[in-house]
């Protein structure tokens, strides 16, 4: 069964996404929060497995909410629906630690598709909008914001050559299949080295591990 946390200021939306969620036989809310505080305050209470997430909550907001749930250690994934599909939301709420972002005027069918992704720990964002997003806004950085020389990060100190070519052609937004293909390897191969590299790097999932690539230099922003 999969456990649910509601945050979102709208009453009718959270009645929404509590009938649609409440209407599969493996997934059940737990709580629901009006504003970011209180969804901290849930999330750590209720432990859910995935937080529906708004942006735009009075006093704190969603993408504050989302860091703070994220790096109190919770076992918790965070999926951000809002009304605005913006790429500045999306990119401030993966930076942020979430696992997913979608709008609301997703089908219900991609709601639920992208609740069961996040909880079995995959991302819902695709590997190539995170780098169209991540490219569009790490450019702005200043130079010293990324390191020169990724072989000094102490995030990649554990990885093996191989994982850390695994690592910087999944930040360039390849897929498994495309990484099979051009590598030489097995799909099960791409699978074990992906698995290995967000275990070794502390990533909570590949949306994660694409935007340690961009932190640790191994991917420059186009």
């Amino acid at each position: 069964m999969t456990t649910v946390l509601i945050a979102d200021d709208q009453a009718m939306q959270r009645f929404g996404f509590r009938m649609l969620l409440e209407s599969q036989d493996d997934m059940t809310v737990v709580g629901e929060a009006t504003n970011g505080t209180e969804a901290v305050r849930l999330a750590d209470r209720y432990r859910p497995d995935v937080v529906l997430m708004d942006v735009r909550m009075p006093g704190l907001d969603g993408i504050e909410a989302t860091r703070r749930i994220i790096a109190a250690g919770a076992r918790s994934r965070v999926l951000i629906v809002t009304t605005f599909d913006q790429d500045a939301y999306a990119y401030d709420g993966l930076r942020a630690g979430a696992s997913g972002f979608l709008v609301k005027d997703a089908e219900p069918e991609e709601l639920l598709a992208g609740v069961r992704a996040v909880a079995s720990g995959d991302a819902v964002v695709a590997p190539s909008l995170t780098r169209r997003l991540l490219d569009a806004y790490l450019h702005h950085l200043p130079a010293s914001a990324t390191p020169k020389r990724p072989e000094l990060d102490p995030r990649l100190a554990a990885l093996t050559a191989r994982e850390r070519e695994v690592l910087t052609v999944v930040g360039q937004g390849w897929t498994n299949t495309e990484i099979a293909a051009r590598l030489h390897l097995s799909e099960s191969t791409v699978k074990t080295h992906v698995t290995r590299i967000l275990s070794k790097t502390n990533s909570r999932d590949r949306v994660q591990a694409v935007i340690l690539a961009y932190d640790t230099g191994l991917v420059k922003p186009a």
